[in-house]
């Protein structure tokens, strides 16, 4: 799949001399005209695609339909198709390696537009993730605000923006 992006934290100056995991995840990209299944994270004010890492040795579409199914209670996922992976460096604040080195493998798909119920694991829940289908340009607009606004970010909203920039555009 192709790279479309290599975006690098502000705090990474050198990838040199530095203990690096590589973490490998998947998004899914279900859009009905101008709306698209997104979540809601209270925590940091934001919008994002569903998905998240990979099990071990996990095939990438299944890993994908899992983490949208968990998610968002995504339904009848069908008509799936590569859109891009973005790369990543960001800090690591643990003490066994000093940088994250994340692939999200995103993809688009075809979904019932009637969600199941999710299955999110007890910190999405905590951060009060919430599954909602929302107008593609009002989530931009809403990210754009949080990242000029709010001191509550996430390390993710802005590969989640540049995503959700990019689905627009390969709308039109």
């Amino acid at each position: 799949m192709e790279i479309i992006k290599t975006h690098y934290h502000p705090d990474i100056e050198t990838l040199e001399n530095k203990s690096i995991f590589t973490r490998l995840a998947t998004r899914g990209i279900a859009t009905m005209g101008n709306n698209i299944l997104l979540l809601y994270t209270e925590r940091y004010e934001d919008y994002s695609l569903p998905g998240g890492g990979l099990d071990l040795e996990e095939d990438k579409i299944q890993g994908m339909m899992r983490e949208l199914s968990e998610e968002t209670g995504a339904k009848d996922i069908k008509n799936i198709r590569p859109f891009g992976a973005y790369e990543e460096y960001r800090p690591w604040y643990k003490p066994d390696f000093d940088i994250q080195h994340m692939i999200s493998y995103c993809y688009t798909c075809d979904i019932n537009k009637e969600l199941g119920l999710s299955n999110m694991e007890s910190y999405e829940i905590k951060n009060g993730m919430k599954a909602k289908w929302v107008n593609i340009y009002d989530a931009i607009e809403h990210n754009i605000k949080t990242m000029a606004t709010s001191d509550k970010q996430g390390m993710s909203i802005e590969r989640e923006t540049f995503l959700l920039k990019l689905i627009a555009d390969s709308k039109v």
